[in-house]
């Protein structure tokens, strides 16, 4: 039963999180447009043109239309907003035969893979949860679905437009400290696990400062900064975050260099390092500890 409803949980906040993808991008474009339209205006008597006042208000109310908390869904091709039978995970999409049921335009691929993934790994956790479903093993887990759905919001913005929006960026940091308070309460003493989450995240995010710092914005961008901070500091164990900076780094290279042998990307191509850190916090974070465990025993430490 409780693997039906992670399922169905998963399917459903996947749905939420290409939603919150759509208007966040939306939202930025409509602001940019705004304040261009602001500096057409220049002086007073423009102000009070009502081309622009009405175009200005277009856009406002376009913002509110987006709004994540009261915006409806709407088709992004043609606008039209969606009835509740088009918004059914997976299934509308495949009753739909992938196009918007008003203008007929192709709907991407990436509403079901995104609604898939977010339910595989819903599912994934629970099956994989490295800790006992105990008070602390149970709150923990409620934590890290939370977590998951803004990591899979945060790894598919970055896909798209190379960016990490900072609305879902300081949103999860705030989930993440609430999470280190938490914590406390359970830790024997507080003050051991209080180290590892400031060194887990000072881990997490000060390698990347640095590689910042030297390449001078070159190598990683700001925003793989604070990110890697923040999974520091979910993670909260500084072997977990140091975990995730290896796996982050392997799997980039895995696919990184057969896109260079094949000409798909050249050397100085811009790649998203945001979702590899983000595979690399979900591969810590399951299996972190099995890992560390069996690379002991290897090594005899």
């Amino acid at each position: 039963m409780i693997i039906v409803i992670l399922v169905l949980l998963g399917l459903c906040f996947g749905s939420f999180v290409n939603a919150l993808v759509y208007r966040l991008y939306e939202q930025t474009e409509s602001r940019v447009k705004s304040r261009e339209l602001k500096s057409r205006r220049g002086r007073r008597k423009e102000l009070r043109s009502r081309k622009l006042s009405t175009l200005y208000s277009l856009l406002s109310t376009g913002d509110r239309q987006l709004s994540i908390i009261t915006g409806r869904s709407m088709c992004p091709s043609c606008g039209h907003q969606l009835m509740a039978k088009d918004l059914v995970p997976v299934l509308s999409w495949l009753w739909l035969h992938g196009k918007c049921r008003y203008c007929r335009k192709p709907i991407s691929w990436q509403y079901p893979i995104v609604e898939l993934l977010t339910a595989a790994l819903f599912l994934l956790s629970y099956i994989y949860w490295p800790l006992q479903f105990n008070n602390q093993g149970t709150t923990l887990f409620a934590f890290w679905l939370v977590f998951l759905v803004g990591l899979i919001t945060l790894a598919v913005y970055d896909l798209r437009w190379y960016l990490l929006p900072n609305k879902i960026v300081y949103t999860l940091l705030v989930i993440a400290v609430f999470q280190s308070v938490i914590l406390l309460f359970f830790a024997s003493p507080p003050a051991r696990q209080l180290t590892n989450s400031l060194l887990s995240a000072l881990i997490g995010g000060g390698l990347f400062y640095l590689l910042f710092q030297i390449s001078k914005g070159k190598w990683i961008g700001g925003g793989d900064v604070k990110l890697g901070a923040l999974l520091g500091l979910i993670l909260a164990d500084p072997g977990l975050s140091l975990l995730m900076i290896f796996g982050a780094s392997l799997i980039g290279s895995i696919v990184s260099i057969p896109l260079l042998v094949l000409g798909k990307v050249k050397k100085n191509s811009r790649l998203p390092f945001g979702p590899f850190l983000i595979t690399g916090t979900i591969i810590a974070r399951l299996f972190g500890a099995s890992l560390i465990a069996w690379y002991k025993r290897q090594t005899g430490l």
